[in-house]
């Protein structure tokens, strides 16, 4: 958790696409937040990534917005579009983002497939096939080398029993290990050194069969910690039982700061429509007011999404006709 200091830091990246629209959004319910409970105040502090920042300056994150986020007690970012690889991974990376922690909940009045879905991926976010080691051994021969140790597992075991214990969920841990034998096998060594350390309870699945059980029956799971890959591939398909990635937002959480983005990208064929889903954002915001401590805060934000969406007031990907704005004015007005 961040520190106690009253007035947090925020820096702001919008990106690109729909970025640009549903940060804005955000940041207007964080500054409803702020003005309406005493003790939380927010010092928002803009930064630029992205397509069109490259397609500018021929750099997709400039120096300045890295060191932002950096002296930031927390970040927001929206999404990048071709840059994405080198915008949000060079991020993470810098405030030892190691713990990427994506939450799938259906919501009362949004027409998900499995209405029952109360699940949270706790992904490792550093290494795998993630890392960056691709090779292009001779012209047609390409290479990619997956990259798992111990300590980076242990300590994404550690914090997913953690959140586990804390939110009452039981833990699965996904893997291959039957194909993937060195590297998922000391994944699952170090998960079992630190259960047997806080005397957690698990069980392990084979992430695709995992991904077959998740579509049948969802109520079966709650946390999942996963590797890298199975993360990314195992939380969108849980976003297709609740409605869709407009509803799915995530936490990347270092040691001494945190970065939250939606888990949707820049959506280039709605976005400059103003049709956008703010839902994940604005999740996001709950995210950080946890992350800063203020958790009567965060559960406030998250009824009044709930409430909007369970009143109908859906946009297009939903199967709704309202508009980002519209979204974003009845939950700041249900606040």
């Amino acid at each position: 958790m961040s520190g106690t200091r009253s007035r947090k830091r925020v820096a702001v990246v919008p990106g690109d696409g729909i970025g640009r629209e549903v940060i804005p959004a955000v940041r207007q319910v964080l500054e409803a937040v702020a003005d309406q409970r005493e003790g939380i105040d927010f010092e928002f502090v803009a930064g630029e990534a992205g397509d069109g920042v490259k397609e500018r300056t021929g750099t997709a994150l400039p120096e300045e917005t890295r060191e932002l986020v950096i002296g930031a007690d927390a970040a927001l970012f929206g999404a990048a579009g071709e840059t994405a690889a080198e915008v949000i991974i060079p991020l993470r990376r810098a405030i030892d983002a190691f713990a990427n922690v994506r939450p799938a909940t259906a919501y009362p009045g949004v027409g998900a497939l499995q209405p029952e879905t109360d699940l949270v991926f706790v992904r490792e976010n550093t290494e795998g096939i993630y890392a960056g080691h691709e090779t292009e051994l001779a012209p047609g021969v390409t290479t990619l080398t997956r990259v798992i140790t111990a300590e980076a597992s242990e300590r994404i075991a550690r914090y997913g029993f953690e959140y586990a214990a804390e939110h009452d969920y039981r833990v699965t841990v996904a893997h291959k290990a039957n194909v993937m034998q060195t590297t998922d096998g000391q994944f699952l060594e170090s998960v079992a050194r630190v259960a047997e350390e806080l005397g957690a309870e698990y069980e392990t699945a084979l992430m695709d069969a995992l991904a077959m059980e998740l579509v049948r029956d969802p109520t079966d799971y709650g946390v999942v910690i996963c590797p890298n890959l199975a993360g990314d591939v195992l939380s969108d398909l849980a976003a297709g039982l609740v409605g869709g990635l407009g509803l799915l937002a995530s936490a990347n959480v270092g040691p001494e700061r945190a970065l939250f983005e939606p888990v949707h990208g820049t959506a280039p064929d709605i976005a400059g429509q103003g049709v956008a889903n703010p839902a994940a954002a604005i999740l996001c915001g709950a995210h950080l007011l946890e992350y800063f401590e203020f958790e009567a805060a965060g559960a406030d934000v998250r009824e009044a999404v709930t409430e909007t969406l369970s009143a109908g007031l859906q946009t297009p990907d939903l199967g709704g006709e309202a508009s980002t704005d519209e979204v974003t004015a009845a939950i700041v007005e249900r606040l």
